[in-house]
């Protein structure tokens, strides 16, 4: 049932961290992170990064979590540990730092199984260009299929869940929306593919954000949802609803009739601004615990259906509204 599972970005709990360990020197632990995470109101589950988080003995991280009361939902790659790697992962020039990259990342599956967990979020920040003529678009496309196609392979039992961006950190991102990422996933063909649709970087790739979900959820699964906001401008990781409260309350209406069901995810920074990182993603669960009661409220009655059948946003924005202050139209 939606609204069941709470994730978050473990690094936001380095946050404000004089406050929380008055006598820390240096940048706190995973462990100090991962317990400090757990005194969240209603949070469930940590998604991870491989290899920042879990380099080795990754049952004995999943075992950390576990003792916490949390469970890992997956892993997300990361593609630092070459500098080689700001020129492209899967798509470097270079075959030798292409192939370390998909090792890389194979080494990430096999080490998210071990952990439990059932998926491996890929964002390939590095897969992209700056410059026009700095590259051959069809053999860049050619590699990504390739590089993709060769993880998801790796282990057709783990979810692996593609996470577009349209940039940052290269200008222009390969898998830069919801369209083209579609794309390479009906190229590739595999089962165990899917999408994760990240809020602020729907924004700003220019889409509304429930029909990107809608039209992911149509061609292929839904498998990871991150939330957050932001000026549509850049990647700037507010609170759930800070900006775009009439997209979000959509966006969680759309997923839930599409029958989405994994965990919410908060890929929010309050370490930029040096918020309490507890208070913030308490906050974000009772924001979203708000909407989805809006949502239920909305799909108690028919006017909506009825306002969207004609296509009247008058009707229909006055609905949502009033969901949000619990009540209904007459």
């Amino acid at each position: 049932m939606l609204g069941q599972r709470f994730a978050t970005r473990i690094n936001s709990f380095a946050s404000d961290a004089g406050s929380y360990w008055p006598d820390l020197s240096g940048k706190p632990s995973l462990a100090q992170m991962i317990a400090r995470a757990a005194t969240v109101d209603g949070l469930t589950e940590l998604d991870l990064n491989y290899p920042d988080h879990v380099a080795e003995k990754p049952r004995d991280v999943a075992n950390m979590v576990g003792d916490n009361g949390l469970s890992v939902s997956g892993l997300a790659m990361r593609y630092y540990t070459n500098p080689a790697f700001k020129r492209g992962a899967f798509t470097n020039p270079d075959r030798a730092v292409r192939r370390e990259a998909i090792d890389l990342t194979k080494r990430g599956i096999d080490a998210a199984r071990e952990m439990g967990a059932p998926m491996m979020t890929l964002w390939l920040g590095q897969d992209g260009f700056d410059y026009g003529f700095q590259c051959d678009y069809q053999a860049l496309w050619a590699d990504e299929i390739e590089g993709i196609a060769e993880v998801a392979a790796h282990d057709p039992d783990c979810q692996i869940s593609i996470e577009y961006k349209p940039n940052e950190p290269r200008s222009y991102s390969l898998l830069p929306d919801a369209a083209t990422t579609l794309m390479a996933i009906e190229e590739v063909g595999a089962p165990n593919l899917g999408v994760t649709i990240d809020f602020a970087h729907s924004l700003y790739a220019n889409e509304q954000p429930a029909l990107s979900a809608s039209h992911i959820m149509r061609r292929s699964k839904l498998l990871g949802m991150h939330l957050n906001d932001g000026y549509a401008k850049r990647d700037d990781g507010l609170m759930v609803a800070a900006v775009h409260v009439q997209a979000t309350l959509e966006l969680l209406r759309e997923v839930k009739r599409g029958g989405y069901d994994g965990a919410i995810y908060f890929d929010t920074f309050p370490d930029a601004s040096g918020l309490d990182p507890v208070a913030e993603c308490a906050a974000n669960i009772r924001t979203v615990r708000r909407m989805l009661q809006a949502v239920d409220l909305i799909e108690s009655n028919n006017r909506l259906g009825e306002a969207l059948a004609a296509q009247d946003p008058v009707v229909g924005t006055e609905i949502a509204q009033l969901a949000l202050r619990d009540e209904v139209l007459a």
